[in-house]
């Protein structure tokens, strides 16, 4: 628990103080914002703002969790890094590299769009099938690796889908889910609010786990096979505090923006997350707001092509609402609530497996 306080406290002190710092160092330089000529007309106020902010809650994230550790080096227990933290933290820190590289081409090219979508992808890719080849190694003492190969929901369910299947899985849903938070963040802290939301989630789920754990309660019916809940928990909180540190400058109107360094490495913390507390599906739920604005484009692509027509004004849907008439801080605070009652229906549903049965 203490490591878990000790890493939120120290990335959001980092965030809060290393924002405004990168704020004055990206505006020296020239590092702001490109905007669409297709987008909302109201975004063409925000060119130049500042961007690529999502380094500092990589790097502050990182500090903080390692900072952690430290503590615990020198206290009478030891508590090192384990081998679920850091694979996580690998795929935040790669995918961010990749959003790293797309936001860079942008500034020095001058234009809206960085990499181009193959590259992009292939980045994504490279980083998630090393992740999913390094999860399933690293055996504790009970043999148990920070994932397996078995899709998951509040926990492993079903068969085992083999080796090939299983990277396959996972490469589908990080490259899934981190753009899923790549086109959410399109307004003043939207991405960063509602994915605040989800690692708070995991913070509990961690702890909860550790609680319940089959190596520490028992063989019990509902006990749970993670390697490392308290640590994914402290990952989760060190996540946590640099993204509310970050979310201070980055709420409407927002001074500084993530960027793809911001976006992808989020969604690839989130889905690092749920493949080593194997809560893969459950994450849908949690993620809720991400899974839905993802939707939108599905199918607003999707039928255009069919039919030629569109089902919204614009996708992804947060700029539906603003070509409605929406002003942008009422979509974000609303869409914060449904992210919010996202999260909380999936803690509920992990929770419930434990209610009493009649």
């Amino acid at each position: 628990m203490r490591n878990i306080l000790i890493a939120g406290a120290i990335s959001l002190m980092l965030s809060m103080v290393g924002t405004p710092l990168a704020i004055r160092l990206f505006a020296r330089r020239g590092y702001g914002q490109n905007i669409r000529e297709e987008g909302p007309s109201g975004h063409y106020d925000k060119k130049g703002t500042p961007t690529m902010g999502g380094t500092v809650i990589v790097i502050a994230s990182l500090i903080g969790y390692f900072v952690a550790h430290g503590v615990t080096v020198f206290s009478a227990v030891s508590d090192p890094p384990t081998a679920s933290g850091l694979l996580v933290l690998f795929l935040m820190t790669g995918l961010g590299a990749v959003g790293f590289l797309d936001d860079f081409i942008k500034i020095y090219k001058q234009r809206s769009l960085g990499l181009r979508s193959g590259a992009k992808a292939g980045g994504q890719l490279v980083v998630g099938a090393i992740f999913a080849v390094l999860v399933l190694r690293f055996p504790n003492a009970y043999a148990v690796t920070p994932a397996d190969t078995h899709v998951s929901f509040l926990r492993d369910i079903g068969p085992s889908i083999g080796l090939i299947g299983f990277m396959i899985w996972v490469v589908f849903f990080i490259v899934g889910f981190s753009n899923a938070v790549n086109l959410t963040d399109g307004l003043d802290g939207l991405a960063s609010g509602a994915t605040c939301l989800v690692l708070a989630a995991y913070v509990l789920i961690g702890n909860w786990q550790l609680r319940n754990s089959c190596t520490t309660v028992g063989f019990g019916p509902n006990c749970y096979w993670v390697r490392d809940p308290l640590d994914l928990a402290v990952v989760a909180a060190a996540v946590l505090g640099a993204c509310l540190g970050f979310l201070w400058w980055n709420a409407p109107p927002a001074k500084i923006f993530m960027g793809d360094t911001g976006s992808l490495a989020l969604g690839g913390v989130i889905a690092g997350l749920a493949f080593t507390t194997r809560t893969q599906l459950l994450l849908v739920i949690l993620g809720g707001l991400f899974a839905i604005i993802t939707m939108s484009v599905i199918i607003q692509v999707g039928s255009f092509k069919l039919t030629r027509r569109r089902v919204f004004r614009m996708a992804p849907l947060q700029h539906h609402f603003e070509l409605s008439g929406w002003a942008e801080t009422t979509i974000v605070v609303r869409f914060w609530l449904i992210a919010a009652l996202c999260v909380a229906a999936g803690l509920g549903l992990f929770y419930l497996e434990w209610m009493p049965k009649q």
